[in-house]
């Protein structure tokens, strides 16, 4: 099956099962979103949520944030991972932010100047505060993308380009986010069942599900 047929017949599925997929991160504006994000890192969504509320009372603005300390931070967001770099990383965001003109805009040079903000996270903001197609691939995105096929990339950045070529523009900014809750639903990373997945079960290959069978790494 070519990879335009496969990702055709993974969109209906996919469409299916979320045909509204809502952003996992609690944000209130396009800034909240760029801190959230920027949380995630090595870091559940469910963790980042408990956390963002407190962070949020404090310092739910550039303003705001940049008034505190990167120690009032840290204590604000210690239970994540990689806390005292985010916590340096938000204070120096905040502070280009109001350099800057006080906002965030929907301009990839600038998400990407921003401190703790790479491409990945620079792709999901415009795609969830302002409406910009882009396809913010994660590890979760890129696994999925090599065992149904879609890709064979060795790096997030190849594995994008792949994806964007297979999948409509118009569908990009729905498609990661529900093939982020397929994963987590149907397709995770350790002891999966391909044979029983409702998408690896027909797009892997034979090889790809050998090669991942529990009973093979037992």
């Amino acid at each position: 099956m070519k990879r335009a047929d496969k990702a055709e017949r993974i969109g209906e599925i996919l469409d299916d099962l979320y045909p509204e997929p809502p952003v996992p991160l609690d944000h209130t504006d396009p800034y909240t979103l760029t801190v959230a994000v920027a949380l995630s890192a090595q870091t559940t969504d469910k963790k980042v949520n408990q956390v963002t509320p407190a962070l949020f009372a404090r310092g739910g603005t550039p303003e705001a944030m940049a008034a505190l300390h990167p120690d009032e931070i840290l204590e604000l967001i210690r239970e994540v991972g990689l806390a005292p770099t985010k916590a340096r990383n938000l204070s120096t965001m905040a502070h280009q932010i109001l350099d800057a003109g006080g906002e965030i805009i929907p301009d990839w040079d600038f998400l990407e100047s921003l401190a703790g903000v790479g491409h990945k996270t620079a792709s999901v903001v415009m795609a969830g505060a302002f409406g910009v197609p882009a396809f913010p691939v994660d590890t979760h995105i890129h696994r999925l993308a090599a065992r149904w096929g879609l890709s064979n990339g060795t790096t997030v950045e190849k594995t994008e380009r792949d994806l964007k070529a297979v999948f409509a523009e118009d569908t990009w900014n729905d498609r990661h986010l529900q093939i982020i809750f397929f994963g987590r639903e149907y397709c995770p990373a350790r002891n999966h069942d391909l044979e029983g997945c409702p998408i690896c079960g027909w797009a892997a290959t034979k090889k790809r599900i050998a090669q991942e069978s529990p009973s093979r790494r037992r």
